[in-house]
């Protein structure tokens, strides 16, 4: 077995702090990107509430041409009954 001598710990000590700082330095990299995908899905969602706000107020203009036109079909169904001078 080899004889575990000062200089050797001092080599693994160095190597294990060098693995450390590269997991440091990735963990630091990957909260940023989750910060970032974090906001992005954010204002996404913004988008997509605004899409949903959009579509609905075409929705209720439809509904209201709609049931002007169902109106108006009314009146001239009912000018068809009714005596013209």
């Amino acid at each position: 077995m080899a004889e575990v001598t000062s200089e050797l710990m001092h080599e693994l000590m160095k190597k294990l702090s060098q693995r450390f700082d590269k997991v440091d330095f990735t963990l630091s990299e990957l909260r940023a990107d989750n910060t970032t995908l974090r906001g992005q899905l954010h204002v996404l969602q913004g988008d997509i509430n605004n899409l949903r706000i959009t579509v609905g107020q075409v929705e209720n203009r439809l509904d209201r041409i709609e049931n002007r036109l169902e109106l108006r079909e009314l009146q001239e169904a009912q000018s068809r009954f009714e005596p013209h001078p």
